[in-house]
């Protein structure tokens, strides 16, 4: 019984330190929040949180898995996956540390396949080609998205566009994310009117 009630403390307390991350690197930044900060905040040493991971880099991760965890909850209101995008892209610019802790990892990840966040990126990148060429492929049956354009060719372009769009943005805050989505969807979903 006792090992059971350890169990679920265990759980709640990297649950808690979750949280406490997320939070902390969405307000802080990325590079302004230490394990030591998190650690102290759940009433932890720096050692008693990492007994949680295996690495700092597997905390990051966990991280980046309960952002999209909870993004995928927000249900926000789009028609289709395209205005989805944009609308994360949106959201995004609320929370620039997670920025830039998303730029940094995948970064590190793209170029060291030893990385923690390789598979995590790996992964996200592969299911969210997949989701979007999906809703892609039903936008051109019922006539909302262009038939001469590969929707998982889009779909790269599409993840491509939001995530160069994510680098320029840490440079200069005052680009409009999203609006550049948009703008790729739109000319997606143009219509080239007949006889023009």
């Amino acid at each position: 019984m006792a090992r059971r009630g350890s169990y679920a403390k265990g759980i709640a307390k990297r649950e808690e330190i979750l949280a406490v991350a997320l939070d902390r690197v969405a307000t802080q930044g990325f590079r302004r929040t230490s394990i030591r900060d998190i650690a102290a905040a759940v009433g932890l040493t720096q050692a008693g949180l990492l007994h949680y991971f295996d690495s700092k880099d597997d905390l990051w991760v966990a991280v980046l898995r309960r952002r999209d965890e909870e993004d995928r909850a927000s249900q926000w209101d789009a028609p289709d996956l395209a205005s989805l995008l944009a609308s994360v892209v949106r959201h995004n610019a609320e929370v620039p540390g997670l920025v830039q802790m998303f730029v940094n990892l995948s970064a590190a990840a793209a170029t060291d396949p030893e990385h923690p966040a390789h598979a995590y990126f790996r992964e996200r990148y592969e299911s969210g080609r997949a989701r979007m060429t999906a809703d892609f492929h039903a936008m051109q049956a019922d006539g909302r998205l262009r038939s001469d354009l590969d929707p998982a060719e889009l779909a790269s372009v599409l993840l491509a566009v939001a995530d160069g769009l994510q680098i320029q943005w840490l440079y200069d805050p005052s680009r409009d994310m999203a609006q550049h989505v948009e703008l790729v969807t739109r000319l997606a979903m143009a219509r080239v009117s007949v006889g023009s």
